[in-house]
């Protein structure tokens, strides 16, 4: 994955050099795991499991409107409350959106916090760097990912897959040139996350097609045998060019996209028709169903992005102004929420039904929420005052609702939730220990978090 730093701007998409195909994170020597002497000294059965848990990060590029989403207030003005219904969920009390009437049914299996705010620049570039670090960027030093600290405490499984994946692509261009809070920051390459940006359906493709900005894309993948045609026809393609790998981490990632364990991992073609269809037959649906294969085959921590940019593409970034950033609400209802309904649902559901869910932490977040009043045009801006989150799986107990927003949906009415909170919860999650150091710069140790977990969340 692009190595993004603040001080020196970002390359995006089109800039994308033919050698950022492959970069992996700690498949080299040196990571920091448990021993069998480390769980030794634990509770065998709490070390087990904590060292067994995944995590799915469904980021939603753009940042959904909390009061068309999971915060409606059927009781606002009509300029606030917007066009959709409250509707009641399977848990009693607890109303989303009318647009959400797969989640409605499924409000057990999942909590809601609605009181998660920040006070930073309004864009989406400080809000992908707190949500996904829980810090911000300060004086050249870019924090790391959720799964960059994953890979340094707990480094790759035995499976011979790296434990710190993106898919379908990283974020690209959204608006400023600094970091999206996607990388390992400075914990180093080895800890980057895996982005295998290409896409294994096109046929007759050339080697510069593994690299295309795109990314690979789940949805295009419609049987096994393009996949492994695709795959067998870039590795000739590679030996034919006397490719070299530049480094250890580089070769690893090289290696790792050839290797059987990744075919069986990619290959969403071998799920059911049925299966596919549940998540729906588009490249969030298809890449929620990857990130599921990709954890079963031994994958620490999936991201998954939703968009990839928020420019001349439908995304959650409702501001309706027309031309590149056009949506309006009635992309919500139409294509956005049915999209994100359909693909949770079938997210949880299928990790319930294989027995994964306990071990599976699922997080479902945007950068920021939406101005509480509707503006000019009947869109909504930016707005970090306050808005929702979702919490699934692992040890969350599901059918609550944590903090709340004010009558209008400004602000935090009570139980305030910062973006440090939501990382040190998703470290206490995954079982990592919150007084653990990080290796930093000039050999620096640093803290994981700065923040208390919500502790609630958990049963």
């Amino acid at each position: 994955m692009l190595a993004l730093e603040s001080n020196k701007g970002v390359r995006f998409c089109d800039g994308l050099s033919r050698r950022d195909f492959l970069q992996v994170g700690a498949l080299g020597a040196g990571a920091v795991g448990l021993s069998l002497a480390d769980c030794a000294k634990l509770d065998a059965a709490g070390a087990a499991r904590a060292n067994d848990m995944h995590c799915i990060v469904l980021f939603l590029v753009g940042g959904p409107s909390h009061l068309d989403t999971w915060d409606p207030k059927p009781s606002a003005p009509d300029n606030v409350r917007g066009p959709f219904r409250a509707i009641q969920t399977n848990v009693p009390g607890v109303q989303v959106c009318e647009t959400f009437a797969l989640m409605a049914q499924r409000a057990n299996r999942y909590a809601i916090v609605r009181s998660v705010h920040h006070r930073a620049a309004p864009i989406h570039e400080t809000g992908h760097q707190l949500m996904q670090t829980g810090r911000l960027c300060q004086s050249g030093l870019e924090q790391p990912h959720y799964g960059a600290v994953v890979s340094q405490m707990r480094g790759p499984r035995q499976t011979g897959m790296p434990p710190f994946m993106v898919v379908p692509a990283p974020i690209g261009n959204t608006g400023v040139s600094i970091s999206h809070g996607q990388g390992a920051g400075y914990l180093g390459a080895r800890h980057e996350p895996f982005a295998p940006k290409c896409d294994f359906s096109v046929s007759g493709f050339r080697v510069a097609d593994l690299c295309t900005p795109a990314g690979l894309d789940p949805a295009r993948l419609q049987n096994r045998k393009a996949l492994l045609d695709a795959v067998d026809a870039a590795q000739r393609a590679y030996d034919a060019e006397g490719y070299t790998p530049r480094d250890s981490a580089h070769e690893g990632a090289f290696n790792l996209v050839f290797s059987q364990q990744a075919r069986r991992a990619f290959d969403v073609a071998a799920e059911s028709d049925e299966r596919r269809s549940r998540y729906g037959r588009n490249t969030f649906g298809q890449s929620c169903l990857l990130a599921r294969r990709l954890v079963e085959h031994g994958v620490r921590l999936v991201t998954v992005n939703m968009f990839d940019t928020v420019f001349n593409n439908i995304t959650w970034d409702c501001h309706a102004d027309g031309g590149a950033l056009g949506v309006t609400l009635n992309d919500y209802r139409d294509t956005l929420c049915p999209m994100f309904d359909r693909a949770y649902s079938a997210l949880l559901d299928d990790l319930n039904e294989r027995g994964m869910l306990d071990n599976t932490l699922v997080v479902a977040m945007g950068e920021f929420g939406r101005t509480p009043l509707l503006n000019s045009r009947g869109g909504r801006d930016h707005w970090p005052g306050v808005w929702s989150i979702l919490f699934a799986g692992g040890r969350v107990r599901g059918g609550q609702v944590i903090g709340s927003s004010d009558r209008t949906g400004a602000e935090p009415r009570d139980r305030p939730v910062s973006p440090a909170q939501v990382a040190a919860t998703v470290y206490r999650g995954l079982g990592i220990d919150l007084g653990a150091r990080l290796p930093g710069p000039d050999n620096r140790l640093l803290s994981i978090t700065d923040a208390q977990p919500i502790d609630e969340l958990f049963r």
